[in-house]
């Protein structure tokens, strides 16, 4: 997810999740569209799980791919960085 982000000129800040969705808090650039970076991050992320745990992927999967083909993306401008990490932080990790 980092070097996704890097590659886009973003900086992935903070990472957690739950067994069904995770949770990114990603500073970017304005002139990155959230959508193209999103995608990336999904594919890149499917294409190395599928890759390094082919046979325990497979239940976890909607139909033919990793993820939902939906996302829910937040701006947090203003609201102070200290508290959306420690919500991010108090996630459960993706199991």
């Amino acid at each position: 997810m980092r070097d996704v982000c890097t590659d886009f000129g973003a900086e992935l800040r903070e990472f957690n999740g739950e067994r069904d969705h995770v949770h990114l808090l990603v500073h970017y650039p304005p002139k990155v569209a959230i959508s193209r970076l999103v995608g990336s991050l999904k594919g890149v992320s499917a294409r190395r799980l599928r890759q390094e745990f082919p046979g325990h992927i497979r239940k976890y999967l909607w139909g033919d791919h990793f993820w939902s083909p939906s996302y829910f993306a937040a701006s947090c401008g203003g609201a102070p960085l200290a508290v959306i990490k420690e919500y991010i932080e108090n996630q459960k990790r993706p199991g």
